[in-house]
C-alpha cells in the first residue's frame, strides 16, 4: 500500500486472467487424459525384456502348456488338485514363491483360472516367467 501526497491510497492490482488460463488449460488436460489411464493399453505379454528374479529358495515352477494340462515342475496335475497339491508343497517351507509359465496361446481366462487356485493355496509371492525380446 502507498499513500502519495493526496492521502489517496494506491493498491496495485494482480492480473490473475493468466492464472486462470493456466488453470482452464490444466482442468481440459485432465479431462481429456484421464479417461485414457482408466481404459488401458493393449500389451504382449508373452514377450518382455525384464530382469532375473532372485530368490533364497528355489520357486516351485508352475507350467501351463498350449493344451491346458497343468505342471508341477514335471508333475502333471489337474486344475482341481491344484490348491491342495500346492499347499501340502509349501507345508514346511518358510518362503513361498511360484513361478508361472504359461504359453501364449492358453486363453486368458485359464491362466487366471490358476492363478486363483494358486492364490488360494496361501501363496505369498506369484511371478509370471516370460521371454526375451531377442
Amino acid at each position: 500500500m502507498y499513500q502519495g501526497s493526496n492521502n489517496k491510497t494506491f493498491m496495485s492490482d494482480i492480473n490473475v486472467t493468466p492464472f486462470v488460463d493456466v488453470m482452464l488449460v490444466l482442468l481440459i488436460i485432465f479431462m481429456v487424459t484421464t479417461p485414457m489411464m482408466i481404459q488401458g493399453v493393449e500389451v504382449n505379454l508373452p514377450k518382455t525384456t525384464t530382469k532375473h528374479i532372485k530368490t533364497r529358495e528355489d520357486p516351485l515352477l508352475l507350467t501351463v502348456n498350449k493344451k491346458r494340462e497343468i505342471f508341477l515342475e514335471k508333475h502333471r496335475v489337474e486344475l482341481k488338485g491344484l490348491e491342495t497339491k500346492i499347499r501340502m508343497i509349501f507345508q514346511h517351507r518358510r518362503e513361498k514363491e511360484v513361478l508361472l509359465r504359461a504359453d501364449k496361446d492358453v486363453p486368458y481366462g485359464f491362466v487366471i483360472k490358476v492363478i486363483a487356485g494358486v492364490k488360494r493355496a496361501g501363496i505369498d509371492k506369484l511371478g509370471m516367467v516370460t521371454e526375451p525380446l531377442d
